[in-house]
């Protein structure tokens, strides 16, 4: 085992996929010789050289188009978003041709693509570079899309989508690059469409993922004191999400709390409340709870931008108040 960032576990793992097979390659802004904007690719562009860690034009339309063409053609591209936000400006290439090209050609063509990035809401970023786009992507058919919170689920992730025939966004949250964690020195991997069991509990099924599961855990700590017995599960795959996982869950509490950094409004606790409710409502013995992100473009002032978003506190006290 190795203490490493999660940055780190990110970059060893490009490095084993692009030394094991050579259609790998990695494309973005400041890529190559500026090592990325986080540093998860720093030094590869002078072992692999710089037509497989290609530095690109700000245009990511433009850079977004060539990765889906060069997937299509056999090459397994890595597109890093300098920021996530600023894949809006390829929402077209990612959604109507990353995902559906598989389809619209009847299965002549595969779009083994990764789309790789920081997201979420930093310390006073603005709110152009504050976005959480989970959900923004998660309706578009033929995505797969994760999230990863540790540097050990980072690494297998990654490993795992580079390897996948399909496109897979893989969101980092720009918080936890820093996070350390001791990981395998072997080579392991993650399933893309599986939730994690972070800790066994029986009294209510808490659902996370990202950067909000350390909330939810710092939470969790206050509330084992206190006696309260919360299950935690980090979703990881955002789409498909392991509705089977929670619902296991679910017949032992009979009780659940998600908890996100996405906005509350069409947000990813907003489908998960839906599927259970269409599906399994007579498991449930409250109503579900909801603790999202307040639905404003995230302030530029630190006070205000910790108010829109979920804090420990409010986690504790919506299990207490659940439960009483």
């Amino acid at each position: 085992m190795n203490e490493t960032f999660l940055f780190d576990a990110l970059r060893e793992a490009t490095d084993e996929e692009m030394q094991r097979d050579p259609s790998v390659f990695i494309l973005g802004e400041d890529v190559g010789h500026y090592g990325g904007s986080y540093k998860v690719t720093k030094d590869l562009h002078a072992k692999y050289g710089d037509l497989r860690v290609l530095d690109t034009p700000i245009a990511e339309n433009s850079f977004m188009g060539m990765a889906i063409g060069s997937a299509m053609t056999g090459l397994r591209p890595i597109v890093e978003g300098m920021n996530m936000s600023f894949l809006l400006l390829a929402f077209n290439q990612i959604s109507n041709n990353a995902g559906m090209l598989r389809y619209t050609s009847g299965g002549n063509f595969k779009i083994p693509l990764v789309i790789r990035g920081p997201g979420g809401v930093g310390r006073q970023l603005g709110a152009e570079h504050s976005q959480r786009l989970e959900a923004y992507f998660q309706a578009i058919p033929g995505l797969k899309i994760v999230a990863c919170s540790t540097p050990y689920n980072a690494k297998g992730l990654l490993k795992s989508a580079i390897r996948d025939d399909n496109p897979v966004i893989l969101f980092e949250h720009v918080l936890l690059y820093n996070s350390k964690q001791d990981i395998p020195a072997t080579e392991y991997f993650v399933a893309l469409d599986k939730a994690e069991l972070v800790k066994i509990g029986n009294d209510v099924t808490i659902v996370t993922y990202s950067r909000m599961r350390h909330h939810v855990m710092e939470a969790v700590n206050y509330l084992i004191n206190d006696g309260y017995d919360p299950e935690v599960l980090d979703l990881i795959s955002l789409k498909p999400i392991d509705l089977d996982s929670i619902v296991k869950s679910l017949r032992k509490t009979h009780k659940l709390i998600i908890v996100e950094e996405c906005m509350k409004t069409g947000g990813i606790a907003a489908e998960i409340i839906a599927q259970i409710n269409d599906n399994y409502f007579d498991l449930l013995d409250a109503h579900i709870v909801r603790l999202s992100s307040q639905d404003i473009p995230t302030p530029y002032n630190g006070n205000l931008e910790k108010a829109t978003v979920i804090n420990p506190q409010q986690i504790i006290d919506s299990v207490k108040l659940l439960l009483a």
